[in-house]
């Protein structure tokens, strides 16, 4: 019977990782380093709750992007502000993998999203600059967190 119980506190292990990737990135590989998970589970929860997120906003992202235009518009904001410039300056000079390069460490998996499709980028590209982007970033920060595990940031 004690199985059951520990059991639980694992899948509640893995969900944590895997639902604080999807919404804030680089939380899964601290929340997997401090729950004292392997490297390849930690990275694979990591990019799968990114993946998840991003699938999900990518697949709604055109209708989101069309609501937030016409919200926009009807309470009379400029349509560019300092920071969507500099989204779109990034964007001009890097293109999808720029975008998608910073929205592990800068965004979030969903404001990256959320940009690309309001950069009206095909879905496909989305996905596929996404996932290599979550595949380097969670190897890379999954590194680090392990490395740093010593520090009180990471004890129980």
């Amino acid at each position: 019977m004690l199985v059951l119980p520990e059991l639980a506190k694992q899948l509640a292990q893995y969900a944590s990782v895997y639902l604080l990737s999807s919404l804030k990135f680089f939380a899964g590989p601290v929340a997997g380093t401090a729950a004292g998970l392997s490297f390849a589970l930690t990275w694979g929860l990591t990019v799968a709750g990114m993946m998840t997120s991003v699938v999900i906003v990518s697949g709604v992202g055109r209708a989101w992007a069309l609501h937030l235009r016409k919200r926009r518009q009807r309470k009379g904001k400029p349509v560019f502000s300092k920071r969507s410039r500099r989204i779109v300056s990034i964007f001009r000079r890097f293109g999808m993998p720029g975008i998608a390069f910073l929205t592990p460490i800068l965004f979030s998996p969903i404001l990256g999203t959320v940009i690309a499709t309001q950069l009206h980028v095909p879905r496909s590209r989305i996905l596929l600059h996404m996932l290599w982007s979550a595949a380097i970033w969670g190897v890379a920060l999954t590194f680090v967190t392990i490395e740093f595990s010593h520090l009180p940031i990471f004890q129980h």
